[in-house]
C-alpha cells in the first residue's frame, strides 16, 4: 500500500489514497492469475501467455469459449479439465486473464488499406513519397553520392536509382538462390567509398554437393564502375552449408574504425548452430576487416578452436543491424519463433541464448524451452508478443522529426507496419503502430540528406519518409 504522510503537530499521521488501493488490488489479483497460468499451464502452452494467444483458436475465444475449455477441457486433443484443480472464481480469472493477451494480438490485426499516402501519427504528419518503384522484395538501401542510392531485390537484381526516381540495373551482381527466405540480401558502402568505389553485398550462395543444391549466406566486395560491379570476390562464406532455404540473417553495418559486421541466421537448425562456436558460423553476428580476416581482438579469439570472426552468438535469426551514432553502441532486432522477437544490444562475446532461452514457442504450438532466462545468457532490451516479424532498423538522427529524436525504427513484416520505439537511456518506454497495412516492410535507413527512408515489399517500392511541419 503506498501512503502519503504529513507532520501534524510533531505527530505523523497517513493518509491512504483509495485510487492507489483499488490499483494495488487489481494488481495483485493479475499477479495470482498470472502465477496460476504460471504453475498450470506453461508447461503446455509457454511461459509467456501472450505468445499461447497467437494462434487460431479451434473451439472458440470468447470468455464463455474459454471458461468451457478450461472448465471441461477436450481430452482427446490432449487438454484436460481442470473444473475439480480451480474454482470457478479461478477459472474466470484465468479466461480474463487469456483475453488479455489476445486483445494485445487483435490491435495489430489491421484489414483496411491505407487511402491515402498522408499519415497523422502521435506527434508527426508524415507524408510517404515513393522514390523508387517496380521491384518485388526491395531488401537493402545503400545511399550514394549526388542524392541517388543502391536497391537490393531479393530476386537478384541490383538497382541504381537517380533522383528523378529512374532506376537502372546494375551488372555483375552475384548469382543467387533465390528461393524461400534466400537471394539478394543487404548492400552497404564503403566508409570510404568516395574514393574506393567499394560496396558489400549479402547474398545466398549456393554448392552443388552430390546433386544436392545447398547454400549459405555469402559477403560480396565488388568496386562500382558507372553501372557495373568490377572485382568482385566474396570476402567471408559462412560454413556450413544448409539444405534449408531461411533464417540467412545477412545485415550489415560498418562501425566508426572501419570494422564491418553481418548477421548470419540459423539456418533452421537452433539445435545445432547457434551455440556451437567451433567450425560453425551460423546463429552468429561477425566482425571483420574489410577484407574478411578476422579483427585482431575479436572476443572469441582466446578460444581455441573457435571461429575467430565470431562477435556475439545464440542468436536465430538478425534482420536488423545499426549503430546508434551517439552511444557508438551496436543494436540488433531479430525474428523469435511464435512470439519472442527481440531488440539488442550487441555486446562482444556474449552469448543471447537462442534456444536454450526463449520468449516465444514454435510454430506448431510447442514448447522450445521451458524458460526465458539463464545466468550467462542475455536478456534482450525489448521484445515483442505477439512476433511482428521485425526487419531492418535504424536511429532517428537529426532534427527533421521532432519528438522522434533517437528513437528506434524497426521494420514490421508481419503485421505490415513500421514500429516506433521510444527511448528512455536504452529501455523502450512506449511504441506507435506506424502506417498501418502499408505492406511488409523490409527495411529502413535513414539518409544524409536526413530523411528517413523505408522498404516495402510486393510491389516493391521505397517511400521517403516527409515530415508535414506545421
Amino acid at each position: 500500500m503506498i501512503c502519503l504522510s504529513f507532520n501534524n503537530g510533531g505527530t505523523n499521521k497517513e493518509i491512504v489514497r483509495p485510487e492507489v488501493k483499488i490499483n494495488q488490488d487489481s494488481l495483485a489479483k493479475r499477479n495470482k492469475v498470472a502465477n496460476l497460468y504460471m504453475a498450470n499451464c506453461s508447461g503446455c502452452h509457454g511461459e509467456q501467455m501472450n505468445a499461447f494467444v497467437d494462434r487460431k483458436w479451434k473451439h472458440g475465444s470468447t470468455q464463455k469459449d474459454l471458461i468451457k475449455a478450461i472448465k471441461h477441457g477436450y481430452p482427446d486433443e490432449g487438454m484436460p479439465a481442470f473444473t475439480a484443480a480451480f474454482s470457478d472464481e479461478e477459472i474466470t480469472s484465468l479466461a480474463n486473464y487469456i483475453l488479455t493477451g489476445i486483445k494485445n494480438v487483435d490491435r495489430y490485426m489491421i484489414e483496411d488499406k491505407p487511402k491515402s499516402n498522408t499519415f497523422k501519427t502521435e506527434k508527426l504528419t508524415i507524408r510517404l513519397d515513393a522514390v523508387a518503384e517496380g521491384m518485388d522484395v526491395p531488401w537493402g538501401i545503400a545511399f550514394l553520392p549526388g542524392n541517388e542510392f543502391l536497391v537490393t531485390d531479393r530476386n537478384g537484381k541490383l538497382y541504381r536509382v537517380k533522383s528523378d526516381k529512374s532506376k537502372t540495373e546494375i551488372g555483375g551482381a552475384p548469382e543467387v538462390v533465390a528461393q524461400g527466405q534466400g537471394g539478394l540480401m543487404d548492400v552497404v558502402t564503403d566508409p570510404s567509398f568516395a574514393s574506393n568505389r567499394l560496396i558489400y553485398l549479402s547474398y545466398s550462395k549456393a554448392k552443388n554437393e552430390n546433386g544436392n543444391i545447398l547454400s549459405t549466406t555469402a559477403i560480396m566486395q565488388a568496386k562500382l564502375v558507372e553501372n557495373k560491379l568490377t572485382e568482385q570476390k566474396d570476402i567471408f562464406v559462412a560454413e556450413p552449408y544448409s539444405r534449408t532455404r531461411h533464417h540467412y540473417g545477412s545485415r550489415i553495418a560498418f562501425d566508426d574504425k572501419g570494422y564491418l559486421y553481418f548477421s548470419v541466421g540459423d539456418r533452421g537448425n537452433e539445435k545445432q548452430n547457434p551455440q556451437e562456436i567451433k567450425g560453425n558460423d551460423l546463429g552468429k553476428i561477425h566482425r571483420v576487416k574489410t577484407d574478411g580476416s578476422a579483427v585482431a581482438d575479436n572476443p572469441l579469439m582466446k578460444f581455441k578452436g573457435a571461429q575467430a570472426t565470431i562477435y556475439s552468438y545464440g542468436h536465430r535469426n538478425p534482420q536488423g543491424l545499426a549503430f546508434n551514432s551517439r552511444t557508438k553502441v551496436l543494436w540488433s532486432n531479430e525474428h523469435g519463433p511464435r512470439g519472442g522477437d527481440e531488440l539488442n544490444i550487441v555486446k562482444p562475446g556474449r552469448n543471447y541464448g537462442w534456444p536454450v532461452i526463449t520468449y516465444g514457442i514454435n510454430y506448431n504450438g510447442k514448447i522450445i524451452s521451458d524458460i526465458s532466462a539463464k545466468q550467462g545468457m542475455e536478456q534482450p532490451e525489448h521484445y515483442w508478443l505477439p512476433s511482428i516479424g521485425t526487419s531492418g532498423l535504424a536511429f532517428v538522427n537529426g532534427n527533421r522529426y521532432p519528438g522522434w529524436e533517437n528513437n528506434i525504427l524497426s521494420g514490421a513484416l508481419r503485421f505490415k507496419y513500421l514500429n516506433r520505439s521510444e527511448m528512455k537511456g536504452n529501455k523502450v518506454i512506449h511504441e506507435e503502430i506506424l502506417f498501418k497495412n502499408i505492406g511488409r516492410v523490409r527495411d529502413v535507413r535513414m539518409g544524409p540528406d536526413g530523411y528517413l527512408y523505408i522498404a516495402v515489399e510486393s510491389p516493391g517500392t521505397i517511400y521517403k519518409l516527409v515530415p508535414l511541419l506545421k
